[in-house]
Parts: C-alpha cells; structure tokens; sequence
C-alpha cells in the first residue's frame, strides 16, 4: 500500500482545513508525480475554470434506504468573484431547515468544493451513527482515494444530452483494521461523477451503503446530482 506524501494536502476533508487545503490542491503542480489519477480527477481539476462569476449551482439531494426515513432535499453551490475579480469565491447552502449543515465559505476555490461539502456531510452522517471519530472516516476517505479508487469512463445525460463522465469509485472500510467496530456500516461505495460537459464539472457523488442480508435493499443511499443530470444507479455498481 503506498504511503502518501501528500497527504497533508489531501487533509481538505478535515473541516478545519477545509478552506486552506481546498487551496492548495487547486494550485498544486498538474505535474506533480506522487497523486493517482482519482485524486487529479476529484480535487486538482479545475472544475471552476468555465464560471462566469456571480453564478448559483444548485444540486438534487435524496436520501432513502432501509435504516432511516428518506427525504429529498436541494444543495445550492453559490459562487462568487474573489477579491481579484477571478472565479471564484465559494459557499453552500448545504440541504435545508433542520437537516441544514452549516459549512465554511471556501476562497478562491478553483475545484469544485461542492465535493469537500458532500464528503463532510457524509463523515458527519457517519460519526452520528457509528459513535466513531471523524478524523477515522476522513482518513479512509482520502486514503481510498489515494490508493483504492477505481476509475472508468462512462456516459450520461445532462439536460437531455449524453456526455462523457469520469467515474470514480472508492470502498473505503474494506480493509479497515477498525472495520467491526462499525460492521453494521462498513459495506459502503462512494461513487464520483465528474464531467467537463457540465457547470462546475461535478455530474453527481453517490453513496450507497449495503444491507448484511445478501440481496435486501441498501441500508442508505445518498445522492447529490446537479439539477439537469439524470441519475445514475449507483447500486448496479457491482465489485
């Protein structure tokens, strides 16, 4: 297993770092040799780059599931120009009313933190039904993505249109040493769909958490799809 060196970077998803960290994956070397390819994909493009600030992007959010009452709920991505006048300055509104989470205001994002928004929600999500710490789930978040992802091309539909989108997809508690602490949970597939044919470059994340019945519906899915993509079916990913 490869030990990151940049994992200091890849510390976005801690919540405290959020905004520093968002930084400094965006402006790494696009030729820097220690990053997989999921990483590049996920936190170094420049998803932002075709934004002509003032602009809201606004995303689809579903939870349902066997474990929990499902809702439908809606994130809005709102970006704005930095002091310089560039794209861009950014902030959420990250679902509603009491499920509403409050998250910090990321400046000069250049990839999209809409992902960084999703994935703190999820590690939140998890801490509240596990008991486990935080920090554990964002290490094997980005530890997944460092080392575990696995990456293919595939097409979709956005606005009534097939395009091209990178998929990317990790499984994180696999071969988690801490694994049954939280065995309930640990069946858990986070999908990435990125693609350069839409607003701020980010189709859809996904994540979909297995039942320990073979063949029962899912404990929980939650799903974000920016408004105008069809949703993919997260659970006919098979591994």
């Amino acid at each position: 297993m490869r030990t990151p060196r940049s994992l200091s970077l890849l510390a976005a998803l801690t919540l405290a770092s959020l905004t520093h960290a968002a930084g400094a994956l965006a402006q790494a070397a696009p030729d820097a040799q220690d990053y997989s390819p999921a990483e590049r994909i996920i936190f170094m493009t420049e998803h932002l780059s075709a934004i002509s600030p003032p602009q809201t992007l606004e995303y689809r959010f579903r939870k349902h599931g066997t474990l929990e009452d499902g809702f439908e709920d809606k994130v809005a991505l709102k970006l704005s120009p930095t002091d310089a006048g560039t794209c861009c300055d950014a902030e959420a509104d990250f679902l509603s009313a009491d499920r509403s989470t409050t998250l910090p205001e990321v400046e000069g994002a250049r990839a999209n933190p809409v992902i960084l928004y999703f994935l703190e929600h999820d590690v939140r999500e998890m801490n509240r039904l596990t008991k486990g710490q935080a920090n554990h789930f964002r290490k094997r978040i980005r530890m997944a993505i460092y080392n575990g992802a696995k990456v293919e091309e595939r097409r979709a539909e956005y606005q009534g249109k097939s395009i091209p989108v990178r998929q990317v997809m990790i499984s994180p508690y696999d071969d988690d040493p801490n694994r049954e602490r939280f065995s309930q949970y640990a069946d858990k597939d986070y999908v990435f769909w990125l693609s350069d044919a839409v607003p701020g470059g980010v189709f859809g994340i996904a994540t979909h958490m297995k039942s320990p019945e073979a063949g029962a519906e899912p404990l929980m899915v939650e799903e974000m799809f920016l408004a105008g993509a069809t949703p993919l079916e997260l659970a006919a990913q098979g591994r």
